[in-house]
């Protein structure tokens, strides 16, 4: 797009919108004027800023068409600033109404025009077809003129083909939904879902000028885009006419930029008899007919930036390689990105690149064009989330890029965090990875009602990430409510250090840095942090001196991201932390625990996870439930140095245990009755325990087991029957020989997670307890915690 529109469409219709709602309000003799104009901009945006992020070059002519328009725009953005300059009651003011009424009707005159509708069709490649919009546009037109929000209506389109479509990889999608679009012929409703700027409508407008496609639906295809603001009365029109024009087949009506299920019911109504294929980022059709749009290819994304910054598939000779690398691997498959920063880039000598470099790997926008075309463009998703789930979006910032987020480290953040519970914090996760602005890593157990999510993860994209810190970073270092490093440094930001004689308003602050020494770290005043994430890499590791300040911490997150255990020196400070309720450490070695070890009285959450625990667990001499006094879920996973449980099953207030992956457990203490509150058990993946205790049938309240891949377990205990409440067991990949007789007890029983070989077993059970179900696991070998 030309540079015009980036000066003028990215901020003139915002500046103007807000010195007219001024001047409405202030300035009586305008105020009707203003209330107009403000109709017809606000009408007019999403169409302007549909233009400006599409990246098209339009043609002279149409330049020269928008031009004089902004020109018009900026014209009427000075009159208001000389309205609200002059005093109350100045006769100047008749003279400005005049003015104003005079440029009104320019606007008006522009809108009513078929300009942007023609500009749009061009910039989304598609050729009108004359005949039969003119027959229409006389009544589109004037129903616009009031309430002009363009449905951007196109009928019975043919597309222009765009050089770069054929370079960057949607043959995978195109074949993808025909392949749906032809096994299931007796469904109506397709989707195509995908993050803001992942090249969803470009596929859209592929498909409808695909042979296959137009043949299938003998030429009948319409295409719409329904916008964030949709004037239903104007689409509904031309669905209408569309669909009304005599001829008896089955045709196709593509929904371009829905954004709520709403608004599709709403059009569904109209469109029923015909297909539907609705383009959204969020997932509005059935999964099983749904294409999730893919990003590129690391040698798609590389043609596709090299296109628009050199005209050519990669760059010339001898321009540095590795600078044009380092980019594309920032926008990490991203169309729009990819797309904008390669144009912003275009003609700009090497120096300029190293700095975009650096700008990207802090998280920042390139440059203004990157801002207002990319960020602006997704934070647009945002929009329309709830207030507390857009918050949570943001605190994903705190997360490392490139990193999978256990679900549970994130969950627990925004629990403390945000006042939920855990059920709403799950709803939100779904929720956001519907508007794929965060991914799933699918687990065969996820969702779940009995497990914990310490071993499932999500990811986002680093775009979506940087989006998340770039919108934290907006006011002063010392008034943000989230003090984010955006990647690991040798040192904490030479910014804060510089801001550090006040405090910090910061409720989220995350650290990533290397190997600490006390020395490393300057003083910080942090009193109303909520959370504390430190991610580092190296064998040792001093703790910030001033977490002993943090008098409101919640939630503690401390993890090494390198190769082995690191030792953690000045740990006692965290015995400060009065309300720290959430702690989790990842390889590190677990502190020793003594009798003289001050209580964390309000820990609830603790996990331990590639943790060395030395001795920390191995202590008769006290009761370590006195430094735990209110802990009631604790996760050990994959702590290969742990073999003696007795003290943990001192811990009576628990009410979750999982130690799994831990390949030493050879058995379970006889205290395990102690735990009298207990309702989740997991014992996946403990290859040498052998057997479960008699004691295990005395817990009154225990409602889920998980013995899973403990192939050295051969029987349950003999009274197993007893645990009245037990409502799921999972033994997939166990060596049973048999079931005790007593299960015929379990009248809580309702599923059973098992083998082929075991299911004949609980088949026989099932026949006193019909309604049980038994779920034979499909075995499944993944390496996936490799990646961490």
């Amino acid at each position: 797009m030309a540079s015009f529109i980036d000066l003028f469409a990215g901020d003139i219709t915002t500046q103007l919108l807000k010195l007219l709602v001024l001047v409405a309000n202030t300035v009586y003799s305008c105020k009707g004027i203003a209330e107009r104009l403000i109709t017809m901009i606000r009408d007019v945006q999403p169409t302007i800023k549909e233009i400006q992020y599409s990246g098209v070059e339009l043609s002279n002519h149409r330049q020269t068409q928008l031009r004089g328009f902004f020109e018009i725009l900026e014209k009427a953005r000075k009159l208001c600033e000389k309205v609200l300059r002059c005093r109350r009651w100045n006769l100047k003011h008749v003279y400005h109404a005049n003015k104003m009424k005079d440029l009104e009707k320019n606007i008006s005159r522009f809108l009513n025009s078929q300009i942007l509708l023609f500009v749009l069709a061009e910039v989304c490649h598609l050729r009108v077809n004359g005949d039969r919009i003119e027959r229409n546009m006389d009544r589109l037109l004037s129903e616009w003129n009031d309430s002009l929000s363009f449905p951007e209506t196109v009928m019975e389109i043919e597309t222009v083909s765009d050089p770069w479509i054929q370079m960057v990889g949607l043959d995978l999608g195109k074949r993808k939904v025909k392949e749906m679009m032809f096994k299931f012929t007796d469904t109506y409703l397709f989707g195509i879902s995908g993050m803001s700027g992942s090249g969803k409508t470009t596929l859209a407008i592929e498909l409808s000028r695909d042979d296959d496609v137009r043949g299938l639906f003998k030429n009948k295809v319409l295409f719409l885009i329904v916008s964030r603001s949709p004037n239903f009365e104007n689409l509904e029109f031309c669905i209408r006419e569309f669909l009304n024009d005599g001829v008896q087949q089955r045709k196709l009506v593509i929904l371009d930029d829905v954004w709520t299920r709403e608004s599709l019911d709403k059009l569904l109504s109209k469109i029923r008899g015909s297909t539907t294929l609705v383009v959204s980022r969020s997932k509005l059709a059935d999964p099983s007919t749904t294409y999730n749009v893919e990003l590129l290819k690391e040698d798609e994304a590389m043609s596709l930036l090299c296109l628009y910054a050199f005209d050519h598939k990669s760059p010339p000779s001898p321009f540095n390689k590795n600078l044009v690398k380092q980019v594309v691997d920032e926008c990490k498959g991203l169309p729009l990105s990819l797309k904008v920063l390669g144009a912003s880039l275009k003609n700009k000598p090497e120096r300029y690149w190293e700095g975009v470099v650096k700008r990207l790997l802090r998280g920042e926008a390139a440059d203004e064009t990157h801002e207002s075309r990319v960020f602006a463009h997704m934070e647009e998703s945002l929009e329309n989330l709830e207030p507390k789930i857009r918050e949570c979006f943001l605190d994903m910032g705190a997360f490392p890029e490139d990193k999978k987020i256990p679900l549970d480290v994130l969950t627990n953040v925004w629990v403390e965090r945000h006042d939920i519970d855990e059920e709403t914090a799950f709803s939100f996760v779904l929720r956001l990875a519907d508007k794929n602005l965060l991914t799933i890593v699918k687990n065969p157990r996820f969702g779940d009602v009995h497990i914990g999510y310490y071993d499932v993860f999500v990811t986002q994209h680093d775009v979506l990430r940087d989006l998340a810190l770039h919108m934290s970073n907006r006011v002063d270092v010392n008034r943000r409510e989230r003090l984010l490093m955006p990647k690991r440094e040798p040192m904490l930001p030479r910014e804060w250090e510089k801001n550090n004689d006040e405090p910090f308003d910061a409720k989220i602050v995350s650290l990533h840095t290397g190997e600490m020494d006390e020395m490393d770290w300057f003083d910080m005043d942090l009193p109303k942090a909520e959370v504390l994430i430190l991610n580092f890499s190296s064998e040792n590791y001093v703790l910030p001196p001033f977490i002993g300040k943090m008098s409101r911490l919640r939630v503690l997150v401390i993890i090494n991201n390198g190769m082995s255990s690191a030792r953690l020196h000045g740990f006692s400070i965290v015995a400060n932390l009065a309300k720290l309720r959430s702690l989790w450490l990842e390889r590190v070695h677990v502190p020793e625990f003594t009798s003289s070890t001050i209580p964390l009285k309000k820990l609830h959450k603790m996990h331990l996870i590639f943790c060395k625990v030395n001795n920390s667990f191995d202590q008769t001499s006290f009761d370590i439930s006195q430094i735990f006094p209110s802990l009631s879920d604790l996760t050990i996973d994959h702590c290969d140095d742990l073999v003696e449980l007795n003290s943990i099953f001192g811990i009576t207030s628990l009410n979750s245990l999982s130690i799994t992956n831990c390949p030493r457990i050879l058995e379970l203490p006889k205290n395990l009755s102690n735990l009298q509150s207990l309702e989740r058990l997991r014992l996946y993946a403990c290859p040498e325990l052998i057997s479960l205790p008699v004691e295990i049938c005395e817990l009154p309240c225990l409602k889920y087991v998980d013995i899973s891949q403990c192939v050295s377990l051969i029987s349950l205990p003999e009274k197993f029957g007893k645990l009245r409440t037990l409502e799921k067991i999972d033994m997939r990949e166990c060596s049973l020989l048999g079931l005790p007789s007593s299960v015929a007890a379990l009248v809580s029983l309702r599923h059973v997670v098992c083998d082929e070989e075991t299911s004949s077993m609980w088949e026989k059970v099932k026949k006193i307890v019909p309604e049980l179900c038994i779920e034979v696991a499909k075995k499944c070998f993944t390496v996936d915690w490799l990646d961490d």
